[in-house]
């Protein structure tokens, strides 16, 4: 029978301590809040799952460019494009009615998804083949985007259809949680599943084994046989896909339609959430989930009444959280060792 070490306890609370303390503060709050007023309650966390999944998504983007050694500063580009391209691929598809929704829609989420993928290959070529500064490789992606989304979008363009909430049975009659976790659109059952895979393939297979090696010694896993640009490539091309995903959920999920620039600093945001996060897939969620209530919260104060104070005060609270987090553990966070450095094969 293996034995849990106060070692192992220790590297817990240093990968999960910070997100476990606010989550368990936030649960409190919550069922405070849900014995005042059970409606209000279950809006906001209905909106705090919502608002958290492009987040997470774009943090899981990052995170795995940076536990291989590239930082993506391109996330928030690679939304806006995967946003502009799924939502443009919908429109015209929506000509072709013998398709059906159902088709129709995966093929725009699938364009949305590759428009990503290619995108983070661009990221990789520059950063791990051409040995340009990552920083300004990504920045390179984020001002592409924006041009050529906003060049191309014209004002106006509609779409029949967006994702649809697909409620899961009696799970949904569960008291509160219920319609929170098992009545969503189905881009949000796969950010819950992913966050879970990803975390799963990241600490617990060989593949997830060699890239936090590549991110930490490209040096050593390089003369153990480890292919260091490969790994590379494809981690920074998977973040691409996910990051692609989230832009597609912005505009077929939660909005159904496209605005320039609609990705809102999201990108740049879910960089703070992966440092609060530690780096790691659960941690990274705790921390989006976070960020989700404070805009749920946002939302509510503005809509409800309950403040009066000039609503930009208000909308500056997910903001002044992110400032608050990055200052408050940059420099409590481990970053990876290799992480932005290019690698020169002998």
């Amino acid at each position: 029978m293996q034995t849990v070490t106060t070692s192992d306890w220790q590297k817990w609370w240093a990968r999960y301590g910070t997100v476990s303390l606010v989550g368990a503060g936030l649960v409190v709050l919550t069922l405070i809040s849900y014995a005042n007023n059970a409606i209000v309650t279950q809006a906001v966390l209905s909106s705090t799952l919502r608002q958290s999944t492009p987040l997470i998504l774009g943090a899981l983007c990052g995170l795995l460019g940076e536990r291989s050694g590239v930082i993506n500063i391109g996330i928030e580009g690679q939304m806006l494009m995967g946003a502009f391209v799924g939502f443009m691929t919908n429109v015209w598809l929506s000509s072709m009615p013998e398709l059906g929704d159902g088709p129709r829609l995966l093929i725009a989420v699938s364009a949305g998804v590759l428009t990503g993928a290619v995108l983070g290959a661009l990221l990789a070529l520059m950063s791990v083949t051409l040995k340009i500064d990552q920083i300004i490789g990504g920045t390179v992606i984020n001002i592409l985007a924006l041009g050529i989304t906003g060049f191309f979008y014209s004002v106006g363009v509609t779409t029949s259809g967006k994702l649809q909430a697909i409620p899961l049975g009696p799970l949904t009659d569960i008291p509160l949680i219920g319609p929170v976790l098992f009545d969503n659109p189905p881009i949000t059952y796969a950010t819950i599943l992913l966050v879970f895979l990803v975390h799963y393939v990241l600490f617990h297979t060989r593949w997830g084994l060699r890239t936090r090696a590549v991110g930490e010694h490209p040096r050593a896993a390089d003369t153990l046989g480890v292919n260091v640009f490969t790994i590379r490539y494809v981690n920074v091309m998977i973040g691409g896909a996910l990051a692609g995903l989230a832009g597609v959920f912005l505009t077929l999920e939660a909005v159904g339609s496209f605005e320039r620039a609609m990705t809102n600093g999201r990108g740049f945001v879910a960089l703070a959430v992966m440092i609060f996060g530690k780096y790691t897939p659960l941690g990274s969620w705790g921390a989006a989930l976070l960020f989700g209530f404070a805009t749920a919260m946002q939302t509510q104060l503005q809509f409800g009444g309950e403040i009066d104070i000039p609503h930009q005060f208000i909308g500056m609270l997910p903001y002044i959280l992110t400032i608050v987090v990055l200052a408050g553990f940059v420099g409590r966070t481990r970053v990876p060792a290799a992480d932005g450095v290019p690698y020169e094969k002998e």
